[in-house]
């Protein structure tokens, strides 16, 4: 018998080749090449929705283009998911006929989400089917069961084979559909195995297809490698319409939906949600939530104002720096960049003499989240001095602004943003840049303190 063609794929990128390498051409990265079947390119590029527009000769019929006048683009185009949060980081809502991808850690509460917007389609009126390939029906029903009563055309289906499963949405046409997961999906036709690049590649093709055919907006978990990306080719990330990360700490109570791309609306916006017994629940006010059970009159700590997207969130920064025992000094920085601290301390001890060079500095964001906003930079400078000094910063006062090279205190985007939500918690003095407070519109109930450089904000400690 013949030897079976075999070609080598790219785990990352999905690159094709004839034979092995250790560098990928397509992505730079190393020891990425896996071997397997050729499949043929007639079948690979067939899918459903190409027989419709066949003519009577078998040949494709005639298309013609449309111009942007004779498209019809409504409001109601796009399907509430009965989460505020969730509609924000997809931009407004799911839009018929798109394919959302959902990545994150394993047990994070992906299926969970999922299985609650679910709910709250179907007790919308809307079409729904539920498909998955890593649970049993029964498994399924507990977990339904913990999220509270299920009512309205909700359907669930146990299968692998994307064949059958392209069959039942034909014939089912839910409004949306959930596979979970992409890993778990084969199609008979590629003979490697489910979760292979082929077969996450093939797999997300055909339902990408149904999708735009049939009008079915269609959301598919994936698996993410232990560097945190999706598991399988990078092309993945491509052919959806939106990739949607759900971040978190399993041991924590919160958790943080974030766009990484989105075609229908920012990649800004965030979603914070709380994982309670009976599943996740929206969380109104991040800032408050983020801010609750701050010491008192305690040195270090200071309040941040940042924005992801549109949404101005107020973070808790610590530092604690003490002499270090040895020659060479210790930096840690939990939930911002750590060359960034390096950096920051590097400016305090060049430009305010501070002999940071002589203690550990340890900085972190309370609460767990990761934020890399420049605005940040002022709230670490402070926090840092704070701590040095033994010196508590007034609980009742927000900081934020970017520190450059030079010592100087440059302006950042949505000033009057940032204040505003600093007034609705209660804060009474904000520490901001100068260019800032120069442009901002007068604010009742806040005193506004300007700085040009750092010299300045640490000034208002004494």
């Amino acid at each position: 018998m013949a030897k079976a063609k075999t070609v080598f794929f790219c785990k990352e990128c999905g690159y094709e080749s004839a034979k092995w390498m250790g560098q990928c051409p397509g992505c730079k990265e190393w020891n990425t090449f896996v071997e397997e079947p050729a499949e043929r390119k007639a079948a690979a590029g067939r899918g459903p929705g190409i027989s419709a527009r066949m003519g009577a000769t078998g040949r494709p019929g005639r298309v013609k283009p449309a111009r942007l006048e004779e498209i019809s683009v409504e409001e109601n185009d796009r399907i509430g998911t009965g989460f505020g949060e969730l509609d924000r980081v997809l931009g407004s809502g799911i839009v018929g006929g798109s394919l959302v991808l959902v990545g994150g850690d394993p047990g994070i509460g992906k299926s969970t989400l999922l299985l609650q917007v679910c709910r709250n389609l179907a007790q919308s009126g809307k079409k729904v089917l539920y498909i998955s390939g890593e649970e049993s029906l029964k498994q399924i029903k507990l977990r339904a069961a913990r999220i509270g009563q299920v009512t309205g055309e909700l359907s669930f289906l146990c299968e692998t084979n994307l064949d059958v499963i392209q069959e039942v949405l034909e014939e089912e046409k839910p409004d949306v559909a959930v596979i979970d997961s992409i890993q778990t999906m084969f199609r008979e036709e590629i003979s490697s195995a489910p979760g292979s690049v082929s077969q996450v590649r093939e797999s997300t093709n055909l339902l990408m297809q149904i999708a735009k055919s049939q009008g079915i907006a269609v959301f598919i978990v994936g698996h993410v490698t232990k560097e945190g990306m999706v598991a399988g080719p990078r092309v993945l990330e491509h052919m959806v319409d939106t990739v949607l990360y759900f971040e978190g700490d399993r041991s924590d109570t919160y958790r943080i939906l974030r766009a990484v791309k989105n075609r229908f609306g920012s990649t800004n916006e965030i979603g914070v949600f709380e994982m309670e017994e009976k599943g996740l629940q929206e969380v109104q006010n991040p800032s408050e939530f983020l801010l609750s059970g701050r010491p008192e009159d305690a040195s270090g700590a200071a309040v941040a104002c940042l924005m992801e997207g549109t949404r101005p969130i107020l973070v808790e920064v610590q530092a604690l720096v003490t002499a270090t025992s040895f020659g060479m000094p210790r930096r840690t920085a939990a939930g911002t960049d750590y060359n960034r601290v390096n950096l920051l301390m590097a400016v305090l001890e060049k430009r305010c003499r501070y002999e940071m060079s002589r203690y550990d500095a340890y900085v972190n964001i309370a609460g767990g989240m990761r934020m890399n906003e420049p605005a940040l930079d002022l709230a670490i400078i402070m926090s840092l001095v704070s701590s040095l000094k033994d010196r508590a910063i007034d609980p009742k006062t927000v900081i934020f602004g970017e520190v450059g090279l030079s010592g100087e205190v440059r302006g950042v985007s949505m000033a009057e943003q940032r204040v505003n939500e600093a007034v609705k918690l209660g804060f009474e003095t904000c520490i901001l840049p100068q260019i800032c407070l120069d442009r901002l519109k007068r604010t009742e109930g806040i005193r506004l303190i300007g700085v040009r450089n750092v010299r300045e904000a640490i000034d208002t400690l004494r």
